[in-house]
């Protein structure tokens, strides 16, 4: 006997009586056990693998500069390449994804983006180097959005949206993995020679190599990965989704596929009415459903909220190492009484260029590494609140914490106090993964990926602005950084009351059918 939820009552369903279910419903039979767990952990590796592509080059290209002669405009390319990778190429995968199938350009994606990667610890320039980092960030992006809506619609509604932020504390865990594993090896003073290539393969290379890891295990699972049955039940494909929901149900019982109560699924949301014929048509018919009602509104939301998210915090993650070492170089010196934004000017002025300083500062390394399993603390804490306060109200709340702190970062000349305050701005990237649980469950599986790429892909176009903005803005008016980006965060406050409110399980009756 099995307990089935409709939106109005529970039903007790004898197995023999089962017939035809929604996906929802039919889901929920499968259980939760090793598959979606094993799910999980795939999604998780492309998640780091997007964090180890899209951060690497913090490591990578200064510590490359005095092997590939690079000037600062280089570096600054080099160091926005996989950013402009990502940007430019999400929203196609998102389309091939709603089109072709999630796993099949998930395997795609990975197996590019791990060659690509690889390669690029043997460049013999930074040309060649920018270009690799392009083709490996553009591939894993697309894998991202295709990984975390594979397995929302392979996860019960019940584990959904913590399975969804949980993967963010890998995204979040990544950068304290990569400080902790920069810091030893980039020091290393060994040199091998490579004729071929006319190269030095030497510590970054190795690193390089290192941080290439997690998309070559990714591309491995991949191949042991069923495709999503929503989908194929989106496209027609009923018998194949039946069979991989048997599987799933299998999996996670112990039990014999035939043991699998259903017989037939309904996929119960919108679809697409047809498939249209020429690539510029498909591309549209996947594209106008999300700014035409119903979809509309839900478009515009979800898309503010990550310009807010992502322009706001993105940028102080990237200029982490550079506030750390300012403000604790002026601690270290035993300045008292000054607020962050005036030791940073004090560290900037006794600041000497070194010449072919190509180190990185290992003090900064480090507290970016525990700042960073910081937060993936909080939001694995976060993950499993989720059910308890509702994603909006945590959306909410994370919001106006960090725009607070954010606004009043500059009111402290206790470095202490300034420190934290700093934390509490930066710990608004939470809602990141939060507003991504949101995407993935709002819209209809034939746009789903396209979806979330699009937010993803507006939000990251605010997070360059962003990241352009408060570095002029740190030199010339630090203290209309933290005034300009803490008001913005604020507004999301606003923005997030307009959020759809979650669904709460109403009172059941249990009926035995």
């Amino acid at each position: 006997m099995y307990l089935v939820y409709n939106k109005n009552k529970c039903v007790f369903v004898k197995m023999s009586k089962l017939k035809t279910v929604s996906y929802e419903e039919a889901l929920t039979l499968t259980g939760f056990g090793k598959f979606n767990l094993l799910t999980f952990l795939l999604a998780s590796s492309i998640v780091m693998s997007m964090a180890f592509e899209m951060l690497s080059v913090a490591y990578l290209v200064p510590a490359s500069a005095c092997e590939l002669l690079t000037t600062s405009t280089d570096q600054g390319l080099m160091a926005a390449v996989p950013l402009i990778g990502i940007i430019l190429t999400s929203y196609f995968w998102g389309y091939m994804g709603d089109t072709r199938g999630r796993k099949k350009v998930l395997c795609i994606c990975m197996t590019t983006s791990s060659i690509a990667s690889i390669l690029a610890a043997f460049s013999p320039d930074w040309i060649t180097f920018s270009v690799l980092k392009f083709i490996s960030s553009g591939s894993v992006s697309g894998a991202l959005a295709l990984a975390l809506t594979l397995l929302s619609e392979c996860t019960p509604a019940a584990k959904r949206s913590i399975l969804i932020m949980l993967t963010s504390s890998f995204f979040l865990g990544s950068t304290g993995i990569m400080a902790i594993v920069a810091i030893p090896v980039l020091p290393l003073k060994f040199h091998y020679y490579v004729p071929f290539l006319n190269i030095q393969f030497n510590s970054w290379r190795t690193l390089s190599l290192i941080f290439s890891t997690p998309c070559v295990l990714s591309a491995i699972g991949l191949l042991f990965l069923c495709e999503s049955p929503k989908y194929l039940l989106s496209v027609g494909k009923d018998e194949k989704a039946l069979k991989i929901m048997r599987t799933i149900f299998s999996i996670n019982n112990n039990k014999s596929r035939d043991d699998y109560p259903v017989k037939c699924l309904v996929l119960d949301e919108l679809t697409a009415s047809h498939a249209p014929k020429g690539f510029f048509s498909s591309v549209a018919s996947q594209t106008i459903p999300l700014f035409k009602p119903p979809l509309l509104k839900n478009t515009v939301l979800l898309c503010a909220m990550m310009i807010i998210v992502l322009l706001c915090m993105q940028p102080y993650l990237v200029w982490f190492p550079y506030l750390i070492n300012g403000f604790m170089t002026s601690v270290q010196r035993g300045e008292e009484s000054l607020t962050i934004c005036q030791r940073l000017r004090a560290s900037q002025n006794m600041t000497e260029t070194t010449v072919n300083d190509c180190s990185i500062n290992e003090f900064a390394l480090s507290m970016l590494s525990g700042m960073g399993f910081l937060l993936a603390v909080i939001n694995t804490v976060l993950s499993f609140l989720i059910n308890y306060f509702g994603r909006r109200r945590l959306i909410i709340i994370v919001q106006f914490i960090a725009g607070i702190g954010g606004i009043c970062l500059n009111s402290s000349k206790l470095w202490q106090l300034s420190g934290l305050l700093l934390f509490v701005f930066i710990a608004g990237i939470l809602n990141f993964g939060m507003v991504t649980t949101v995407s993935v469950d709002l819209f209809p599986t034939h746009v789903k990926a396209m979806a979330v790429s699009l937010t993803m892909m507006i939000g990251r176009v605010s997070a360059v602005v962003g990241i352009n903005i408060l570095k002029l803005l740190l030199e010339v008016n630090c203290e209309a950084s933290f005034y300009m980006f803490g008001a913005v965060t604020l507004l999301g406050v606003a923005v997030s009351f307009l959020l759809p409110k979650d669904r709460k399980p109403s009172s059941r009756n249990c009926t035995e059918t």
